[in-house]
């Protein structure tokens, strides 16, 4: 498909987060009951939460957008780059690892993840500006704000669990 328009572009991103978003749903779970560490399953729970508000502030932007024009489909697109990290995420769940040392990892995966998210928002939130969709741009400034603040706490919880990963 030819991208013609920043619309267009602005759609298609909004599409990949709506499947990263998705696929984190059910991977957090995972992550959270392999985790050793109670701080790091409350915020891979609390991270939940909040990605499944991020899903219904994408279901909000999709509604309107699609009411406006029947040829866009929310879930029109697999978001190969959540696709790849979250499976290289769960390469230490399946390794036999310490326990501190399968958290370091998952906290990895996990910023990972978070990086990824943050690009994209703030890529759409630029866009959504940019179409004089101002309704969109706080949702999505919401979502960038939790996103930036879930990987400031990952950051956190790492320097005190990293350190046990090497000591084991």
């Amino acid at each position: 498909m030819k991208l013609e328009s920043l619309r267009e572009l602005f759609v298609e991103e909004l599409q990949d987060l709506y499947s990263a978003e998705t696929m984190i749903v059910k991977a957090l779970p995972k992550m959270a009951a392999k985790t050793s560490s109670p701080e790091l399953k409350r915020a891979f729970e609390e991270h939940l939460r909040q990605t499944q508000t991020h899903v219904q502030r994408l279901d909000q932007i999709f509604d309107k957008l699609e009411a406006e024009d029947d040829d866009i489909d929310r879930e029109d697109k697999t978001c190969e780059g959540i696709k790849g990290i979250i499976k290289e995420g769960e390469e230490p769940l399946k390794k036999d690892a310490e326990p501190e040392v399968r958290d370091a990892g998952l906290i990895a995966a996990a910023q990972r993840v978070e990086h990824y998210e943050i690009a994209g928002y703030g890529t759409v939130r630029t866009y959504a500006n940019l179409l004089g969709h101002s309704n969109f741009v706080t949702l999505l400034e919401e979502t960038l704000t939790e996103e930036k603040e879930t990987d400031e706490l990952l950051s956190g919880i790492a320097e005190r669990i990293n350190p046990e990963a090497k000591a084991a």
